[in-house]
């Protein structure tokens, strides 16, 4: 087997390449921390649909691996029949929105960032296979620009929200806290 080294170009960044990149990953990470933050709310949802307390709900929470497993499993709690109609509504259109925003959280999450300081560019590289019935893609290249920028800056502000429809649900219904 032969290795091939892949010679990666270095320059020092310039004072705006490099406050662009820490005002990026700054914001990553604020998009992170919101839906780490609201995710979490799922424990709460788990608690008062199961009728457990919260250490047994952040049990179950922790054991289940993905985000998605912990929404599939608070969606099929909420549609019981001994969930209430309201109640069932309110809480699958927050599952629905969290899904929602599940998307870009994980294209950023699944990216290599590229910072050209020559061009300026923001960079992101997929770390994902697209596989078709004859060949698979990978490394899909997209420009962080002003509009991905805002794209990111709106799933914070819904993430906000949906952490609040959250909170709203398990204080009208008294989930456990």
């Amino acid at each position: 087997m032969q290795v091939t080294r892949t010679a990666v170009r270095t320059a020092a960044p310039s004072q705006a390449t490099s406050t662009r990149l820490q005002d990026i990953l700054l914001l990553i990470g604020q998009l992170n921390y919101t839906w780490t933050n609201t995710e979490s709310l799922l424990i709460h949802m788990m608690a008062g649909l199961a009728k457990v307390d919260k250490e047994t709900a952040i049990v179950i929470f922790l054991t289940l691996n993905t985000t998605r497993a912990r929404v599939d499993l608070v969606e099929r709690l909420t549609k019981m029949r001994k969930t209430a109609p309201v109640c069932r509504k309110e809480i699958l259109e927050a599952t629905r929105r969290l899904s929602d925003e599940a998307k870009l959280r994980n294209k950023y999450n699944h990216c290599i960032y590229s910072f050209d300081p020559d061009s300026g560019r923001n960079i992101t590289q997929s770390m994902r296979i697209f596989e078709s019935k004859d060949e698979i893609k990978y490394g899909k290249i997209e420009e962080l620009d002003a509009r991905e920028i805002g794209r990111i800056r709106e799933s914070i502000n819904s993430l906000v929200a949906i952490n609040r429809m959250f909170w709203d649900i398990t204080e009208r219904y008294g989930f456990p806290t």
